[in-house]
């Protein structure tokens, strides 16, 4: 006797989409405010640019910055922090603008891989020009003919600009990591 055995075959089933949020499916990791495209990764792009700008623009208003090693690194570590997070900040209300996300890892990658760079040399620029200012003021005690008060403030912004370059840093990598 010929017995015909059914055979069943999978299929798959399509992806779900909310046809009212543009039809992207559920699978995708939500935006979570701080990461590229979203109006918490502007607003920590912005406050990144204006730290770095601050510490630059008050580090060069003081005439002996030069003659110190650790203040030109600052210098050229929040010069390149500034142009990044400029950069990054156009590219975050580019894509607001036009409501797409930062999903592609070659994108997600280049932005790790910079802010991990721009981070780590506007923290070691920090370090270094706030063990300058401590031996100026602390134990030199020469305060007098230098421009501590500059020098602190030019430190704590490069300070504050890597406390805003961080946790772009981390959603970054993290969204490098998720996918």
């Amino acid at each position: 006797m010929n017995v015909i055995h059914p055979s069943v075959h999978p299929v798959e089933a399509p992806p779900v989409t909310d046809a009212a949020n543009g039809a992207m499916p559920r699978g995708r990791m939500k935006d979570i405010q701080g990461m590229p495209g979203t109006p918490g990764g502007l607003a920590l792009r912005f406050s990144q640019f204006a730290f770095a700008v601050l510490a630059l623009c008050v580090m060069a208003t003081t005439s002996d910055f030069p003659s110190v090693t650790a203040f030109r690194y600052l210098v050229a570590a929040v010069s390149l922090q500034s142009l990044w997070s400029l950069i990054l900040a156009i590219l975050d209300v580019y894509a607001i603008l036009v409501r797409r996300h930062f999903r592609n890892p070659v994108v997600v990658s280049l932005f790790a891989i910079g802010d991990g760079i721009t981070s780590t040399l506007t923290f070691a620029a920090a370090c270094a020009s706030a063990g300058i200012t401590v031996l100026i003021g602390n134990d030199l005690n020469d305060c007098k003919q230098n421009h501590c008060t500059r020098f602190e403030t030019a430190t704590a912004m490069a300070f504050m600009s890597w406390f805003a370059v961080s946790p772009s840093f981390l959603l970054n990598f993290w969204t490098l990591a998720s996918k």
